[in-house]
């Protein structure tokens, strides 16, 4: 008796991986390629960056005691021992790549990427284990107007996606060292005197980043924050002289902005502008565009001291705001309705399409059947090929007059061979 065999179980996705199709893969292309068109009219270089690091390029910069380093990286031992880490973000890469390249030599370098990114962290709507973001970075320039460049470059990105409307820019200074330090204090200060009121994660961000509590959307920690001292008191003239060219820049700039002084970036090596664009048009995630100023980042991989400033955004919630857009109408739908005629529509297909003309051809299935599934896709023109009699006849209909396309397709159409 010959033993049943056992249908093979279908492997199931990854959780918090996505596969990406239909309208959503439209409009993440859309995104995308609004990104490369913007950057090249900044003068942005493209970079591609490896996937993986040695996880000591991630830690150092880091920091070992961000959540990202402690719980969230994705790290692995290969088979030489090392340990590398799925990059979790953008920069930190390319401030390796700016150290060991000899890419200073360009500085002040604008560099700009986009690409998947990695962080074990639960999965909700617009975030992801495995994620998408764009990236602008302007390495070695200490200057505001490479801030006010950036920022120029993202607010624009958003017109040009058309989501603008409904998405603020929030902007702060997070001063100097010497700026930051005091203000440091100042903190440790105010919150160690309501430590057993806080949270536990703020309990322990208190020890080691004490700045993070400013974020915090825990109503036990919210409370304090409103009262906790304000940057503003402790910025230095130097600070406030960097802080106002930024500002006056974007306003020259026609850049919409508003200031939120407890918009923080808990890193060391944060100086200065710190940023985000923000909606309220996809719940909690609201965060669509965010970066800052990182003068002290090299330093932490061996480098010498040098300045940067940049920004990341997800791809994922720049394309949820995008909904419905970047999908190619089709201007000519080609049905094939006698098996005769084939080779002729095939023919006649790629000819429209090396003119330029987005065109579906229709010749698979029922020859009957091949006329209404061509007209159900909407197209702007309508081309069929049939056999009557034995003689091949065919025939263009424009389905929508106001197709802009129309008389140069009916010229290509009546002179082709």
């Amino acid at each position: 008796m010959s033993k049943v065999k056992t249908p093979a179980k279908t492997p199931q996705a990854i959780r918090g991986t996505q596969d990406i199709f239909g309208p959503d893969a439209e409009a993440f292309a859309f995104v995308v390629e609004t990104f490369e068109r913007v950057r090249k009219l900044y003068r942005f270089r493209r970079v591609e960056m490896p996937v993986f690091e040695k996880t000591e390029v991630f830690a150092r910069s880091l920091g070992e005691t961000t959540d990202v380093v402690s719980k969230e990286m994705y790290s692995f031992d290969d088979r030489g021992g090392e340990s590398l880490t799925l990059r979790p973000e953008f920069t930190a890469g390319i401030a390796r790549a700016f150290l060991t390249n000899g890419w200073k030599q360009h500085a002040p370098l604008k560099v700009a990427t986009h690409g998947p990114l990695f962080r074990y962290e639960r999965p909700q709507k617009g975030r992801y284990r495995q994620f998408h973001q764009l990236d602008a970075e302007v390495i070695g320039a200490g200057e505001p107007q490479a801030d006010v460049e950036l920022l120029a470059m993202a607010d624009q990105l958003l017109h040009e996606l058309s989501i603008a409307d409904g998405v603020t820019l929030q902007l702060n200074t997070l001063g100097d060292g010497t700026s930051r330090e005091a203000w440091r204090a100042a903190l440790v200060e105010h919150f160690a005197s309501v430590r057993d009121d806080l949270s536990e994660d703020s309990q322990e961000r208190l020890e080691k980043n004490p700045l993070r509590i400013l974020d915090s959307k825990d109503r036990r920690d919210q409370a304090h924050v409103a009262s906790a001292p304000k940057i503003d008191d402790f910025l230095s003239g130097e600070a406030q002289d960097f802080f106002g060219a930024v500002t006056s820049g974007l306003d020259a700039a026609g850049v919409v902005w508003t200031r939120n002084d407890a918009l923080v970036r808990g890193l060391d090596y944060y100086r200065h502008t710190a940023f985000e664009f923000v909606t309220d048009r996809l719940g909690a995630q609201g965060t669509v565009l965010g970066g800052g100023r990182y003068d002290g980042l090299m330093e932490s991989l061996g480098g010498p001291a040098t300045p940067a400033v940049g920004w990341a955004a997800g791809i994922e919630r720049l394309a949820m705001l995008c909904e419905g857009r970047g999908a190619e109408s089709l201007e000519i739908a080609i049905a094939a309705e006698s098996n005769d005629r084939n080779a002729d529509a095939a023919a006649l297909t790629n000819l429209f399409r090396r003119e330029g003309f987005c065109v579906e051809l229709f010749a698979s299935g029922s020859p009957r059947k091949r006329y209404d599934k061509a007209r159900k896709a909407e197209p702007a023109i309508m081309i069929s090929l049939d056999m009557r009699d034995g003689e091949a006849t065919h025939g263009l209909s424009v389905l929508n007059e106001g197709y802009a396309r129309a008389k140069k397709a009916q010229e290509i159409f009546d002179n082709r061979k």
